[in-house]
């Protein structure tokens, strides 16, 4: 059955304003270096003070996840207090949480708004699994791209996030499943970073990770930074759709895993389902891919498949997935078609779905097939969508309950 816990009260939403304090700057995204030039800048830390200051901030929001300066217990009271004034390590505001009947969790997010703009709403997702919890991020408010297949991609892009707005996914994930550590544990103590609820993150939300770049490797290098959240950068991974020229720079200067958005094997087929084809065709992405730093069979590179029935799913296409990819370390991950409101499209159906995997599978390569997750909430691939932009509430519980009736399953 799923459940949704509807935070738009009147007392709990003026909570979670009163907590978010947008009229202040955040900490949460700033490198250690920006931290100390914000305090000093501030007048509240003298400049010798300023990176160890700094440090303790760091252990606060990324080891404690604590989002009130009132818990921090080993910086004064005056300062702490000179902080709330300045600044905010607050949370944004939580306007929904849905979760799956097979444990998805999904999460609509509001943040407030960037200058003259307006509040926006993005979408993250939770997927537990045996043995690791997969946290999915969005990077962008809707989407540039207009992948057919993709309910995201209906969304016209609003703005880019930033780092803090990326990472508060993340600290918000880990209040929400209590994976942050005892407040009342020892100040120094050794906070394992195995056995975490969140234990991967996927840059697989809403958005084009690397059309925000700069902002999305800010963020990812803070959540793998072994002083705070410490997730392995083998735990992380960016997809693209193919934005050719930020590739070579994702491996080179934030160095995590990287999947590969594919889903056709020829130019004239990926042009309609994947546009940004057309102005980087394959061959230019597979080039990038092969040239891709670290690039090994310890670190091969994802390449997702999803499966259309009629459209890309014939043992011949499979042929070409081969031909395509031959030589790349690489797992090509095949994703059953997830329905949305209004689509065309029809997912393959399994048994042609696992004649495809086990040609792939037979050629060398590993080609798990995706478990949908999360569909009676919409919190599928390719699902995600704003509030805002969504088809009224009542349209979409009635699609939650045929889909829960099996009805949109493949």
């Amino acid at each position: 059955m799923t459940l949704s816990f509807d935070l738009t009260t009147e007392g709990a939403r003026d909570a979670l304003r009163a907590r978010a304090a947008p009229e202040k700057p955040s900490l949460i995204g700033l490198t250690r270096a920006e931290l100390g030039e914000a305090l000093v800048a501030s007048g509240i830390v003298p400049e010798r003070q300023a990176k160890m200051r700094a440090q303790q901030l760091w252990h606060w929001m990324y080891v404690r996840g604590v989002s009130d300066f009132a818990g921090m217990f080993n910086i004064s009271k005056d300062l702490r207090a000179e902080l709330d004034k300045h600044f905010t390590v607050a949370r944004p505001e939580i306007v929904e949480e849905q979760i799956s009947s097979d444990g998805t969790r999904k999460w609509l997010f509001r943040f407030p708004p960037r200058g003259a703009g307006r509040p926006v709403e993005i979408e993250t997702v939770y997927i537990p699994e045996e043995g690791r919890g997969t946290l999915c991020i969005s990077s962008q408010v809707g989407c540039t791209l207009t992948c057919s297949f993709c309910h995201t991609g209906t969304q016209k892009l609003v703005r880019n996030l930033t780092a803090e707005e990326i990472l508060a996914q993340l600290l918000t994930a880990r209040d929400r499943l209590g994976d942050f550590p005892d407040r009342d544990t020892p100040d120094g103590a050794i906070v394992p970073a195995e056995g975490r609820k969140v234990s991967n993150i996927v840059m697989m939300g809403m958005g084009e990770p690397l059309y925000n770049f700069e902002a999305v490797k800010k963020a990812l290098l803070i959540a793998s930074d072994g002083d705070g959240l410490s997730l392995s950068k083998r735990r992380i991974t960016l997809s693209t759709s193919g934005v050719v020229p930020e590739i070579f720079r994702t491996g080179e200067e934030i160095g995590v895993m990287l999947a590969i958005s594919l889903h056709a094997t020829n130019d004239d087929l990926r042009d309609l389902l994947v546009p940004i084809n057309k102005k980087y065709p394959l061959k230019e992405l597979i080039a990038a891919c092969r040239a891709y730093p670290g690039l090994s069979n310890a670190k091969r590179i994802t390449f997702e498949y999803v499966m259309l029935k009629d459209v890309n799913d014939s043992i011949e296409d499979a042929k070409g997935l081969i031909k395509l990819l031959k030589g790349i370390p690489a797992k090509i991950n095949l994703i059953p078609f997830n329905p949305w409101p209004g689509t065309n499209y029809q997912c393959s159906d399994w048994e042609t779905i696992e004649k495809f995997a086990d040609y792939i599978n037979n050629a060398g390569y590993a080609s798990p097939i995706r478990t949908p997750r999360g569909r009676d909430i919409l919190a599928a691939c390719g699902q995600l969508k704003s509030e805002s932009e969504r088809m009224r509430k009542v349209d979409r519980l009635a699609l939650e309950a045929m889909m829960i009736a099996g009805h949109g399953e493949a």
